[in-house]
């Protein structure tokens, strides 16, 4: 279950370390967000050679806004058939506005919830889907 200011890992290879949520995509005055659902985030911390920030200075890096999917999340997710799925820390794609990462590669287990909310990009790139 992630909310507003929860810290998050980046799972792909676009550079940015850690993300904050700001906000929960949705409905209005939607509150949390959990597996395949889309957020706003900022980039709290970059590798210095982090490729979305090309054309930006120094100061930037930090202030860059993504969107994120969230792949992985501490809090139990419930499935189908009554068997639950949790992770042991939060982590999140960035992705485009059409949906596609940004990235080439992802990093870990994701959920297979993915392929429900229609992500088969990122399932495709991933190493283990759970």
């Amino acid at each position: 279950m992630i909310q507003e200011q929860t810290v998050m890992d980046v799972a792909d290879n676009t550079g940015a370390r850690t993300v904050v949520c700001v906000k929960v995509l949705g409905n209005s005055g939607r509150r949390y967000a959990t597996v395949g659902d889309v957020i706003v985030g900022v980039i709290k911390s970059a590798t210095p050679t982090c490729e979305l920030f090309k054309k930006t200075t120094k100061k930037d890096k930090k202030k860059r806004i993504v969107r994120c999917v969230i792949v992985r999340t501490r809090r139990a997710v419930r499935r189908e058939d009554g068997s639950y799925v949790r992770f042991d820390r939060n982590a999140a794609v960035i992705v485009d506005k059409d949906g596609n990462p940004v990235g080439t590669r992802i990093f870990g287990a994701v959920a297979r919830e993915l392929r429900a909310k229609k992500f088969m990009k990122i399932v495709s790139l991933a190493n283990e889907v759970i």
